[in-house]
């Protein structure tokens, strides 16, 4: 793919300082780009970076005189950056057609223009939209239902009776429906608790690879319309997401938490049973989340405060010894004119 830098700026709505006529063929970071690709520059502390960088034009949002080649200058350079990978990127690699070695119920519906794989099995009643494509090693359960567009990778597991929406990326290693942890106690014996629901996942909804996302106890565990979520994630049973959150690496939900739209989950947070966090609320990273979090609200610590209490307990972590040391000083003192007095 090859674009003239002026096609690149109306794409992104930028204004371009310099030659317009550059012909780009691919976009890279500074550091690593070379002749005839475009880079982004957006943080100061890479400015270093833009006075050798070889790259042949820079998307940014302020001209720098430091850089000599052409500029095009937007309001948002990592969203301008966004769109403007999406011209370069390869397209995903489909199969052609219905591979033989697929093992496909004779119940299933397949729509149109479907690529699936070798190796992949399709069970009973199952139904697979229009342009679906599915990778090698994923199991789609009986009764499964899967929107158009959508793209399953590699050893992906979706259990029977769940629902994907359109436009849904699933990546690499997933499992979706497995039961949720649910047992009671007989005694000194743990007694399985039958999860009977489903997952539903919504339209354009993007989930990281080796995520797990368990079935509901009862009724559904619901991630809605444009959720995104980064690798290695366990979101458990009747837990609801709201539309266009995002969650980072390595988050564990459990059972039954409801989380609104909108709402940026760091890496590593812990979330409690039943809590509740409120449209479009921060959760800062390695958070241990114990109680219900307030609409547009910021919270970071384990457990939970607000982040300028936080860094000043953070702060204080590192000086306990030395108060410590004063505190024992003070009693040693106290217990000497306490003697003396008496």
């Amino acid at each position: 793919m090859k674009k003239i830098l002026r096609e690149i700026a109306a794409l992104v709505g930028g204004e371009v300082i310099g030659d317009d006529q550059v012909l780009i063929t691919g976009i890279s970071s500074l550091d690593q780009a070379s002749r005839g690709e475009i880079s982004f520059f957006f943080d100061s502390r890479y400015k270093d970076l833009v006075k050798n960088t070889k790259a042949s034009a820079l998307i940014l949002s302020r001209k720098i005189d430091t850089y000599p080649g052409p500029q095009v200058v937007v309001r948002d350079p990592k969203l301008a950056y966004a769109r403007v990978a999406e011209i370069f990127v390869s397209p995903v690699p489909r199969f052609s057609g219905i591979s033989r070695d697929a093992a496909i119920d004779e119940t299933s519906s397949i729509g149109e223009n479907v690529s699936i794989y070798p190796m992949v099995y399709v069970g009973k009643g199952a139904t697979i939209g229009d342009n679906v494509t599915i990778f090698p090693g994923t199991f789609i359960g009986d009764r499964v239902r899967i929107g158009k567009g959508t793209v399953l990778y590699p050893n992906v597991t979706v259990l029977q009776d769940c629902i994907i929406g359109s436009g849904v990326i699933i990546h690499a290693g997933c499992v979706i429906g497995s039961d949720g942890f649910g047992y009671v106690r007989d005694g000194a014996k743990n007694v399985k608790i039958p999860q009977l629901g489903i997952v539903q996942i919504d339209d354009e909804v993007e989930i990281g690879a080796n995520t797990t996302i368990d079935r509901a106890a009862h009724g559904k565990t619901w991630i809605k319309r444009g959720v995104k979520t980064d690798n290695l994630i366990q979101i458990a049973h009747n837990v609801v997401i709201g539309e266009d959150t995002i969650i980072v690496a390595l988050t564990g939900i459990s059972g039954s938490v409801q989380i609104g739209r909108e709402v940026v989950i760091g890496g590593q947070v812990g979330i409690k049973d039943h809590v509740k966090i409120g449209d479009r609320a921060m959760v800062g990273s390695a958070a241990g989340v114990h109680k219900s979090v307030s609409p547009g609200e910021s919270v970071l610590g384990n457990p939970t405060m607000p982040p300028r209490l936080w860094l000043k307990t953070r702060g204080l972590i590192a000086r306990l010894p030395q108060f410590i040391d004063r505190l024992r000083s003070l009693e040693k003192r106290l217990k000497k004119l306490e003697r003396l007095l008496k």
